[in-house]
């Protein structure tokens, strides 16, 4: 609980055994109420591992829905426990918890309603071992995103975020892709609907064990990127209507 909120940490899991509970130690529980994790049909024992972690709240789904159908499982169930803050963490332990704090911090306070942990503010990408295919096509993709949607953001592509309630309840993700686009067409969402994004400095880790998508799927993952932003641009700027963005209120 943080000033009367509650605070969820959400999870979304896929061949996570081997770093899950190195992930679950860090987690700051004076601050965190509850834990949710949403097993995305893993190979492993990722579900067995969280049980013996005690974490109360596990979701196992049937068949693979990917990245994105992850997440809108851990925002629904989120909501459903009554959540004020909720962080999405990756259980591969490629960002570190101890950044909770901080990050509920600002959004508890009424600073911003939406904070990213970001691993480009620091130099943390490259210090923790990203490709450096992968940090140049970060920057790229960041540059053009940025001159398209109008936004000033370090990167778009970080898997550390959370948002306020009220954010989830405004944006309907559930329009958005079951893949990885989600998380920026989320992204094009929560600036639609006139949110603001507060970015954290976040050192980052990669190894064996942390999740990554192989050169092929990063492709696909880059040609979404685009069509997104360019969707969004034409959008906000009256030249196309845009159903997954949803009816801007604010």
């Amino acid at each position: 609980m943080y000033l009367g909120q509650k605070v969820i940490v959400v999870l979304p899991a896929y061949r996570a055994a081997r770093t899950l509970k190195q992930t679950y130690d860090e987690i700051p529980f004076d601050l965190v109420d509850e834990v949710v994790l949403v097993d995305d049909k893993s190979p492993d024992d990722t579900v067995e591992v969280a049980r013996k972690l005690g974490i109360r709240h596990i979701v196992v789904h049937d068949v693979n829905r990917g990245y994105g159908g992850n997440q809108k499982s851990c925002y629904d169930k989120a909501r459903e426990l009554g959540g004020d803050i909720v962080v999405m963490l990756h259980p591969d332990y490629q960002y570190t918890p101890k950044l909770l704090t901080s990050m509920v911090a600002l959004i508890g306070n009424g600073v911003y309603p939406v904070v990213f942990g970001s691993r480009i503010l620091g130099g943390g990408a490259l210090k923790g071992g990203m490709p450096l295919y992968k940090y140049v096509a970060n920057r790229l993709l960041t540059m053009g995103q940025n001159l398209l949607m109008g936004e000033k953001l370090s990167e778009y592509h970080t898997g550390y975020r959370a948002f306020h309630r009220r954010v989830l309840e405004a944006c309907p993700y559930h329009a958005c892709s079951d893949d990885f686009v989600f998380d920026n067409q989320m992204i094009a969402q929560v600036f639609w609907h006139g949110f603001t994004i507060a970015e954290i400095t976040c050192p980052t880790k990669y190894f064996d064990e942390a999740s990554s998508i192989n050169f092929s799927r990063s492709m696909t993952y880059g040609m979404g990127v685009v069509r997104t932003s360019w969707r969004y641009f034409l959008a906000r700027t009256g030249l196309l209507r845009w159903d997954l963005l949803g009816r801007r209120d604010r």
